[in-house]
């Protein structure tokens, strides 16, 4: 290229803990492109647009910033998203398409979600953050926990990682059942658990823990019926999708004491307003959508994301 002018700018999006550019070699585009990571998060549609005005190439991370068709119809040198995921459902891919902007994704695992869902139930379950809390106050055993041995773990969803979750219930010494629409009796059985009707799961577990994809079968799947079924005694975890679980039905059990507690890491807005009353209940355990937020996949998400765009720069298939 014969001037700075010509090289093809990258904006990589909500970059919330600074590791974009440390996790991955972006130095190999250096000689194509030039780099520009934002930190913060941008919810209002114009400032968007304002801001990736000069990019051709933007990179985002899952679902934090939508590439609605109204702000990628405003991007008149939008070329090139760069998303991490096998999939974003947050971005219109018919917009892109028509606009003859490329849409190339990076390869995921689903293991850090896995964790952090077990990471959610012992932590609900056993009164962690409160008794850290409570140690650190000079205080000493304040609660008593629940067990997991013997106990019944119900999953909604039997896909990759709501099977993992069922077989370490298995490993726990837990009773584990499952329920989803097409759930079938032989499924269940491959990864120990018992295919139960959707009422049973929420009268029968102790705790219930969300694994399904947001559709619009899905949307609002459990509300007051659902949680109205459930023991006094039970938990109720998410680490799918916020839209899943009525968030209004769900805080009103929580402030009832309907349900003994909650464990999330997804929401309806994200990042959750300052206001939100899920900020304050204090039998819940929320943590700010940090399932996939792991050193691993986090390499992973940002070494494919440079390759992707490597390839596309030299005109080949990218990902």
């Amino acid at each position: 290229m014969s001037s700075k002018q010509e090289l093809f700018k990258i904006a990589v999006l909500d970059d919330y803990q600074h590791v974009a550019l440390s996790l991955a070699d972006w130095s190999v585009l250096a000689a194509r492109a030039t780099v520009t990571a934002f930190d913060d998060h941008l919810a209002d549609p114009d400032a968007i647009v304002e801001r990736l005005r000069p990019f051709d190439i933007v990179c985002v991370m899952r679902e934090r910033t939508p590439m609605t068709r109204g702000i990628i119809e405003r991007l008149p040198k939008l070329r090139l998203i760069a998303s991490t995921a096998i999939r974003n459902a947050s971005i219109d891919l018919k917009a892109a398409e028509e606009r003859g902007v490329l849409v190339v994704h990076t390869n995921y695992t689903s293991a850090p979600t896995i964790e952090l869902t077990w990471a959610l139930i012992l932590g609900s379950a056993r009164n962690l953050v409160a008794e850290n809390e409570s140690l650190r106050r000079g205080r000493w055993q304040q609660s008593v926990g629940d067990d997991m041995a013997g106990r019944t773990l119900g999953v909604l969803g039997l896909g990759n990682i709501g099977g993992a979750v069922a077989q370490i219930g298995n490993a726990f010494g837990m009773k584990v059942i499952a329920w989803s629409q097409n759930l079938t009796a032989e499924r269940a059985a491959e990864v120990g658990a018992t295919r139960v009707s959707k009422e049973d799961l929420f009268r029968e577990s102790d705790i219930v823990s969300v694994h399904l994809v947001l559709s619009g079968r899905t949307r609002g799947l459990v509300g007051a019926t659902e949680l109205a079924l459930m023991k006094p005694s039970a938990r109720l975890v998410n680490t799918s999708r916020g839209p899943i679980v009525v968030e209004a039905d769900l805080i009103a059990a929580l402030t009832t004491g309907r349900i003994a507690g909650a464990a999330l890491d997804v929401f309806d807005q994200e990042p959750l307003p300052l206001d939100h009353p899920f900020r304050a209940l204090p039998n819940l355990l929320a943590t700010p959508h940090i399932g996939y937020v792991s050193r691993g996949l986090y390499g992973r998400f940002y070494r494919d994301t440079v390759e992707n765009i490597r390839r596309w720069l030299n005109g080949q298939a990218a990902g």
